[in-house]
């Protein structure tokens, strides 16, 4: 009865250990990709959803251009609020790169707006790219865009954008600026917390480089800033900091201390931006709640019960494998007396 008990403890343990394996090696990799089927929330959303992130810059000082028929080209100040929506396109994913089950196609729209003047439209931009499901950095694709302007130049999406990825490393990563069209390396600076959450800090230094707008575009705040030049170029530069969750790659705050500046070759230089944005309150508060669930999931699958399932395996094992040797011990042990028994006897007293 102990030999028959073992056998089904082992049995159970083995099970138990090849179920640990199926969760580590199968299951949880596909739980840590960049999912198909994300969608931006609305107040019906119960389900998981994306949040707008925004960031505010209070104080700041802006190139304004509105008007008609003549539109007034000058220096604002006041809060700029920015705001990040982003929409994985599952019918795209599917058209562009079939079943390869790698690649992900999301749309990215930023609005920049003044608060202060009814949330009037300064800039914005839209931004179509491909990214790789498991390092969340972006891939070569034909079909990206950036559409920041009215006559956008061509990108090529390089490194990271809205996302780093799961299982985030202390290591600089390329993240990619749009402004400069292109990516520049982003330091790991350390561990920190945020309501709680454990967070890695990367930085990304951009000194001042000169934006190469076109003679047009030059022309034209010129025309507003410096009329006695005749070239001129706009300047560049932004620090930025992203808080990144490690385990989901999820950016829980961000902020950018951006900064242009158009020098004429003849005159005194334009702030046209000077701007500290930082990621709202509310938005750092919706990320800590969101990626502590996503957190908390990813973990149970990955680590959680792959470790449990395998120490309770290892156990039954051991304690099957105990069971069956001493139940077989014990029995051989019982027929050898009965043998015994039989032969001093001369018959069976069993």
């Amino acid at each position: 009865m102990k030999a028959r008990l073992g056998a089904v403890l082992f049995g159970i343990g083995v099970f138990a250990v090849v179920i640990a394996a199926g969760l580590a090696f199968y299951v949880a990799p596909t739980v840590a990709r960049l999912p198909y089927d994300l969608k931006l929330c609305t107040a019906t959303v119960t389900e998981d959803c994306l949040r707008p992130s925004v960031a505010e810059a209070t104080n700041a000082q802006f190139l304004y251009t509105k008007g008609e028929p003549t539109p007034e080209v000058a220096i604002k100040s006041g809060t700029l609020r920015s705001t990040t929506e982003i929409s994985p396109l599952a019918d795209t994913t599917d058209k562009e790169f079939g079943d390869t089950d790698d690649t992900v196609v999301w749309q990215a729209l930023g609005t920049n707006v003044w608060v202060e003047q009814s949330s009037e439209m300064i800039s914005q931009y839209e931004a179509l790219l491909a990214l790789d499901r498991d390092s969340a950095a972006a891939v070569e694709w034909t079909g990206q865009k950036l559409n920041d302007t009215e006559d956008p130049a061509p990108v090529t999406f390089q490194g990271q954008l809205y996302k780093f990825p799961f299982g985030t490393e202390q290591k600089t990563y390329e993240y990619f600026d749009r402004d400069l069209r292109k990516a520049l390396p982003i330091e790991f600076k350390g561990t920190e917390e945020i309501q709680g959450l454990e967070v890695y800090r990367f930085e990304q230094v951009i000194p001042e480089t000169d934006l190469g707008f076109d003679t047009e575009r030059v022309a034209s705040l010129i025309g507003a800033f410096a009329p006695t030049a005749t070239a001129g170029t706009v300047n560049y530069a932004n620090t930025r900091n992203i808080w990144v969750e490690p385990v989901t790659g999820q950016f829980i705050k961000v902020s950018e201390q951006q900064r242009k500046t158009f020098v004429p070759n003849v005159g005194t230089p334009t702030q046209l931006l000077n701007g500290d944005f930082v990621y709202t309150e509310d938005t750092v508060t919706n990320n800590v709640e969101s990626t502590s669930d996503t957190k908390s999931q990813v973990l149970l699958i990955s680590r959680y019960l792959p470790i449990g399932l395998a120490v309770l395996g290892a156990l039954l094992l051991v304690l099957g494998l105990w069971m069956v040797t001493t139940g077989r011990r014990a029995a051989a042990a019982k027929h050898r007396h009965e043998e015994i028994t039989e032969d001093s006897d001369g018959k069976v007293t069993a």
